[in-house]
């Protein structure tokens, strides 16, 4: 690990040096009025100047009085998108004179553009690397997602401030990168300077950064950088208390607050569409109306759907009660058993685009207070 510093206006020298080896640069913009990851193809695609505002149920941009580049949390997007996308063809046939050909979507095609992902929170490094754990570290691998996760670049950037919903310091995944990068950003703004320290993760990391302007990072730039994650950490406000919870939740299936959410829950799947670690999915299979092709999409799925535990008979999981339970249950508890690690990050997005505002952290918390 080295650490450099580089003035604000290398941004730019940044993400052309990444372009140059031939990586699709995806980052953060602004588009219909929320923080959204696209490709982008410099700076001035970033959203410069702009912040959120972020409480139960309730998303706001608005424009700050200064040109800081990453002083907002996380919007309705994660990374999932790119390595686990919302619909995505797995297999397709052909009907010929020779019978059946078949395409292999697994492969990578030889030439394609791998992608650097730029400006990647904490909270989401740590969700990639549980996507990982559940595609590609156990006993069946998804050449799909391991087609897209192969070879990416990633810049992370540490939070200058928290978040109105994020509880990561609570799950040990942020406000500081600590892994899963190549280079890791802290923005220092002030009536002095506008810079970046720069930490490496990879050698890959360290030798795209010895193509721009940089110096080595002075002790005060150190400190300073500390001192803003520091800082962030100290205004994270929500909380989850993660001691023996796996067995708290075991033991409360009946607890009278699952029925009390239900009452509230639309079951409109927002939390699990904007989490960036779920990974529910439903498979369609689809032809050409001449019956020469057919194809099998993946699409993304919901354990809040009526259908999504349906077997022969009905559905296992009916009432809203139990749906919501079967969610947090597994959030914070047998996805403990499954993959080794909780299944949530602390990102907030699930309290935010809630559209009657639960806080999923009151509720483990009502859970672990009054016990059945």
């Amino acid at each position: 690990m080295k650490i450099f510093v580089f003035e604000c206006a290398e941004l730019d020298n940044l993400i052309a040096a990444i372009k140059r080896r031939r990586f699709k640069v995806i980052g953060p913009t602004v588009s219909d009025s929320a923080i959204i990851y696209a490709e982008i193809a410099g700076a001035s695609d970033l959203p410069i100047g702009w912040t959120d505002e972020q409480a139960n149920g309730s998303y706001r941009l608005k424009r700050r009085d200064d040109n800081a580049v990453f002083a907002w949390n996380a919007g309705p997007q994660s990374w999932k998108k790119f390595l686990f996308p919302p619909v995505q063809k797995i297999f397709i046939t052909n009907k010929s004179t020779k019978g059946f050909d078949s395409q292999n979507l697994g492969e990578q095609t030889p030439g394609e553009s791998r992608y650097a992902f730029f400006g990647v929170r904490s909270c989401e490094l740590n969700a990639i690397a549980i996507q990982d754990k559940i595609f590609l570290e156990g006993p069946y691998i998804d050449p799909l997602y391991r087609q897209k996760r192969a070879g990416i670049f990633i810049v992370a950037v540490n939070c200058s401030q928290a978040g109105g919903t994020c509880f990561c310091d609570s799950m040990q995944t942020g406000p500081k990168a600590v892994s899963g990068f190549d280079i890791a950003l802290t923005e220092i703004l002030d009536d002095k300077r506008h810079c970046f320290v720069a930490e490496t993760g990879t050698a890959a990391g360290e030798e795209i950064l010895a193509s721009i302007k940089c110096t080595k990072a002075a002790d005060e730039d150190i400190t300073e950088a500390k001192r803003i994650t520091d800082r962030t950490r100290v205004q994270i406000h929500r909380k989850v208390d993660t001691a023996d919870l796996k067995n708290v939740l075991y033991q409360n299936s009946e607890h009278p607050r699952w029925e009390h959410t239900a009452e509230l829950c639309l079951t409109c799947a927002n939390c699990t569409m904007v989490c960036p670690t779920c990974f529910c999915t439903t498979v369609e299979d689809v032809t050409d109306i001449g019956g020469k092709q057919a194809e099998r999409i993946r699409k993304w799925d919901s354990c809040f759907m009526l259908d999504f535990s349906y077997i022969h008979g009905g559905s296992v999981r009916a009432s809203v009660k139990s749906r919501y339970r079967q969610w947090v249950t597994h959030k914070f508890a047998s996805w403990l058993d499954q993959f080794g690690t909780f299944g949530c990050v602390g990102c907030g997005r699930c309290i935010t685009w809630c559209p009657v505002g639960i806080d999923i952290t009151e509720e483990v918390k009502a859970i672990r207070e009054k016990q059945t």
